[in-house]
Parts: C-alpha cells; structure tokens; sequence
C-alpha cells in the first residue's frame, strides 16, 4: 500500500504501538522552498509503496522562519528506523534533492515515547492546532530522574499559568526524553504563533516555579521554536 496524505496533517500523539520517535531538521532556505521541500516529499512518498517496517507515521511541520522544516515520525522501536535507512531512505532523499538542491539537514535526536502530558486549554485535542512550539532543554548528563523532575516543575509551572491567565492560547504540551539521556522535547500545540510569542515574554513567567524550572540542575541550555503543521502521512488503508 501507498503512502497517503492526511488533511489534518497532524500525528496521533498518544498512538498505541510507539515505541520510538525520531525528529529531525532540515535547513531550506526561504518559504518558497519550505513550501517546494514539503511538496516534493509528499510525492516522493506517495509514488511509493509505504515501508512496513514498523514506521506508524511520518509528520513534517514548516518553521514559522520560514527557513526550518521540523519532521515527527513514530516507530514501533529503533530498529525499525534503521532497517529504513538501510532499505529505503536514500532514493526518497535523492527525488527530494532533485526537486529542492541544498538541503541542509540539520540533527536527528531519538526520543522515547511520550513520557508526559497536559491538556491546558479549551481546545479539543482532535483539532488541528495553530501553531507547534518545540522547546528543546538539554542536560549535562544523562539522569533520567533529573530529566523526570524538570518536566515535573515545568507542569507546575504551567498549573499556575493555568489558574492566573486561563487565556493564554496554549492547548497541550507532550513530554519526550531523548534515549541518549542528554535532552527533553516539550512537543507544545498552541492556538496561534502571536499567542504564544506573546505568553512566552508575559512578566508572569517570572514566578518561583518558573525560576525553579529554568535554572535547574543540570540543565546548560533551552531553545524553542515555532512550527506550523505542513504533512502527515500514514499507510493506506
């Protein structure tokens, strides 16, 4: 069977079966080649058979700077991804190079499945949300009880938001920690990127559970980017 396109273009988070999620960067250049790559690699994808290997699905978000395409995909374990690239990767990539020359592929990070997550607004989470924000907080080491006690604080920091600005535009927020133990990805849906550039710079961030969260220890730095979703593809039925 082929690979289809979903209009919702948007994963199942909480899917049964995950055993791993890889998520990688590329580096286009400009909307317009934002635009080219996710084109070319929805028909590189669809102009071939899915590869059941164990890939459940494959997502891919275009950067709101209009230079960065994010790409979500969830496996049944490592492995799977492996026998993908030994089996199918290079000939999907060549078609996409051919259509988008200079493609930059930035990082890719495996990640456990989802370890944590909140719903924090009114949202139902069936809808298609308007902006993805990936922060990204990595570790000196690899301690995965540290890590678990990071995104624990983080909650209860977002609990307060919650309860003093209920109206701040976020919808969710999903947990992973990487398996090398070095990172955590707070995979966050939000109702609009001008909401959350807003709640991002809001005085309220400043609270104890906020400053307990960002100069934790162990943690040497955070970044977070915004997304907007792009593709998603899963196997026909």
């Amino acid at each position: 069977m082929n690979a289809v396109a979903h209009p919702d273009a948007r994963p199942d988070l909480h899917r049964p079966g995950v055993g791993a999620v890889l998520v990688s960067t590329w580096r286009v250049g400009t909307p317009e080649r934002q635009r080219a790559a996710v084109d070319a690699i929805r028909k590189a994808w669809e102009n071939r058979e899915w590869p059941d290997l164990g890939l459940l699905s494959y997502s891919v978000y275009a950067g709101t700077d209009g230079d960065t395409l994010l790409h979500y995909s969830q496996w049944t374990a490592e492995q799977a991804y492996e026998d993908f690239v030994r089996t199918y990767r290079d000939d999907r990539n060549a078609e996409i190079d051919a259509a988008v020359p200079g493609i930059e592929r930035v990082e890719l990070r495996r990640y456990a499945p989802i370890h944590r997550s909140a719903v924090l607004g009114t949202t139902s989470t069936g809808e298609l949300p308007g902006v993805v924000a990936i922060v990204e907080a990595d570790f000196d080491g690899p301690d995965a009880g540290r890590r678990r006690a990071w995104v624990d604080t983080v909650l209860t920091a977002l609990d307060e938001d919650a309860a003093l600005r209920p109206g701040h535009g976020g919808t969710s927020v999903h947990f992973h920690l990487s398996t090398d133990g070095g990172r955590v990805l707070n995979y966050a849906e939000g109702e609009s990127g001008r909401a959350h550039v807003a709640w991002s710079a809001e005085d309220a961030r400043t609270s104890e559970a906020w400053a307990r969260a960002h100069h934790y220890p162990g943690l040497v730095g955070s970044r977070v980017k915004r997304y907007t979703p792009a593709l998603s593809l899963s196997a026909g039925v």
